[in-house]
């Protein structure tokens, strides 16, 4: 096993810093820059910080809180050997050793921190005076070995590397140095036969891997099954997170997928093994169409609450709804059943929510206006029905009509809504269609159901090529007369250019053709600006989703990336803290997520709560809010 491993477990999770600690670097790519290092907040927002400013602000403040607690003291050294930092902590490393219950660990990262100085005859005496009092180990005679071999002593190194090795035949660096010095200097077979040396010494399990590894390569699966079955057997339990890593991921790569899971599965603890082991494991069960299993294995990881694991998590979110979609029947005109789904005013305020009384009652005087969801004209257009992922236009086709709704409800005297078109059966899903809805369509859509509409209007994207185009019609449904059109252009990464300018034509031509009277929107409603908007879009959107998921009958595959729609609520409200309708949109999100993931839910309480205390909503729109998380949290 690793130096780091042995001594501390498994990796540390990454710091959680204030959110006031860093910010994000607004210009270059700060991960690409050797000088950044990434933390996280508390909130789990990505961020970094200059590496002098991690020494100043947190490592040795942090170190100077643990310096009489070992376990603490020693986690924050590992950690900052793993950064880069090693004369920084040479202080904090004779700290530990002189305090540490468990000398080895003690010894050996102090020897370490040495090492790396080039202070090589402090380090060995570290070492020696270890074994002098304690016995030799093979991780300081591993150490030991390595200050021999800085010192161009290599007969003595690899002499003392060997009796490491015979002490502890598992260490991974000692291992892998003892078989490349065979193989560099001998050849191959010099180097198989080294690890065979290694895997004949009692309680060998890792040479075992590399000499499976071999095997897999000549097409010998059988022999290298029964390698990794000894491997196993005697291994310590849990299974070490190496053995599982390098197992599964050969298999893999060798395509052996069913022993991969077979043989990986049973062991798989995801506190110990993690994203290592379960990235090979959710990706076999993929390819192998257990997408169950492989739901189960990520629904574990999430569990951990990792910020740094989250981009391969939602990468393999992706990749299950493309799975599923994958097997699903091709769906026939024919043999649809299709019906519209209504949203009154604002999709995040429901009339019966609570939070309807931090609005005032609108007035049901006026005209009465939908706005239809769903046509996008790509370059390309598909020629027949087919199932497919959103994507960025198909979210659009029905997040700007939930946005015009709304701003139409709020700043009119107009009954606003928004229908969309859903199918449902033979499998359930949003209808994007590939040409506008003809007038006379629309308007019969727009007058169904118990209280018809006055006016309809049509939203059609034309994404062919940036800019995009956004065409609008408005009807009058009585007889399906188009009484005005409006376009513009916009960019499809910045919205917020556009769209925002462009609703304030929109309600012009509402109260020219329609009576609609334009009122200043209520003090308590606000929409996100700049970069913000085009999230606030997102989130619209995705509420929609996250509550037709919830209907009967629906597949529980058809949402995905739970956990992305709660974080960038949770996101967009830190940006706006001070707005009340984004933290409703939150909250309405959370609710219809209780629905189907009460779960996914549950593991974002502490970030919800701390983003009620640490930034309070005036008056009483706090217990407002207060009081629809505490349902969306209740079981």
């Amino acid at each position: 096993m690793g130096l780091f491993d042995k001594f501390f477990g498994k990796k540390t999770q990454p710091a959680a810093v204030p959110a006031k600690a860093a910010a994000p670097t607004p210009h270059g790519d700060p991960a690409k820059d050797p000088n950044m290092i990434k933390v996280f907040d508390s909130f789990g927002r990505e961020l970094f910080i200059s590496r002098e400013e991690w020494v100043k602000s947190m490592l040795l403040p942090n170190i100077q809180k643990a310096w009489d607690d070992p376990e603490k003291l020693a986690g924050f050294i590992i950690g900052g050997f793993e950064d880069g930092f090693i004369s920084e902590l040479i202080e904090s490393a004779e700290r530990l050793a002189v305090i540490d219950p468990n000398h080895e660990r003690g010894a050996v990262l102090l020897a370490i921190a040495l090492l790396k100085s080039n202070r090589l005859e402090d380090s060995e005496r570290v070492l020696q005076a270890h074994i002098a009092k304690y016995g030799a180990t093979g991780v300081v005679l591993t150490n030991l070995a390595k200050v021999h071999a800085q010192r161009d002593a290599n007969p003595l190194a690899m002499q003392t590397l060997w009796q490491a090795l015979e002490l502890d035949p598992n260490q991974d660096n000692a291992l892998g140095w003892y078989e490349v010095e065979h193989r560099e200097k001998q050849g191959e077979a010099s180097g198989m036969d080294a690890l065979k040396r290694i895997a004949a010494l009692p309680g060998s399990w890792r040479a075992q891997l590399w000499l499976a590894r071999a095997a897999l390569q000549r097409r010998s699966l059988d022999e290298a099954l029964l390698l990794y079955q000894e491997s196993l057997a005697n291994a310590p339990r849990p299974a070490p997170v190496d053995l599982l890593t390098q197992m599964s991921g050969d298999l893999g790569q060798q395509g052996h997928l069913p022993e991969l899971v077979n043989l990986t599965a049973p062991h798989f603890q995801a506190e110990i093994h993690g994203l290592q082991v379960g990235n090979n494991l959710i990706k076999g069960l993929l390819d192998l169409g257990q997408m169950d299993d492989a739901r189960s294995i990520m629904d574990q990881l999430y569990a951990q609450k990792r910020p740094d694991w989250k981009e391969h998590l939602s990468f393999w979110d992706t990749e299950l709804a493309k799975t599923r979609l994958a097997i699903q029947p091709e769906p026939v005109a024919e043999k649809l059943e299709v019906t519209l789904l209504t949203v009154d005013g604002p999709v995040w305020l429901k009339a019966d929510s609570p939070a309807a009384e931090l609005y005032p009652v609108k007035d049901a005087g006026g005209p009465s206006i939908c706005f239809l969801c769903g046509s996008v004209e790509h370059a390309a257009p598909a020629e027949r029905i087919e199932h497919q992922l959103t994507d960025a236009a198909g979210r659009l086709s029905r997040a700007l009509p939930l946005f015009f709704a709304e701003q139409t409800y709020w700043r009119t005297d107009a009954r606003a809504g928004t229908l969309i078109s859903w199918v449902v059966s033979p499998t359930n899903g949003f209808i994007v269609g590939g040409r506008p809805w003809s007038d006379e369509q629309a308007a019969g859509m727009a007058r169904q159901g118990s209280e018809p509409n006055d006016y309809a209007v049509t939203a059609n994207l034309k994404v062919q090529a940036e800019p995009w185009r956004l065409e609008l019609r408005l009807l009058r449904t009585i007889d399906g007369a188009c009484i005005g059109t409006l376009e513009r252009d916009f960019s499809m990464a910045s919205p917020e250019a556009a769209i925002p300018a462009f609703m304030d034509e929109i309600l012009a031509l509402l109260q020219a053709e329609t009576g609609a009277e334009v009122l200043p929107p209520p003090a308590a409603y606000g929409v996100p600006r700049g970069k913000s908007f085009s999230y606030y879009l997102l989130r619209l959107e995705q509420l929609l989703a996250t509550r037709c998921s919830g209907m009967d009958g629906v597949q529980p595959g058809f949402l995905s990336g739970e956990r992305e729609i709660i974080e960038g609520n949770l996101h967009l409200c830190l940006a706006h803290p001070e707005s009340q309708s984004v933290r409703i949109l939150l909250a309405q999100t959370l609710l219809a997520m209780k629905k189907i993931r009460l779960d996914v839910v549950a593991e974002f309480r502490d970030k919800v709560e701390l983003l009620q205390k640490q930034h309070p909503l005036p008056g009483a729109a706090q217990g407002v809010i207060d009081r629809l998380i505490n349902e969306c949290m209740s079981a």
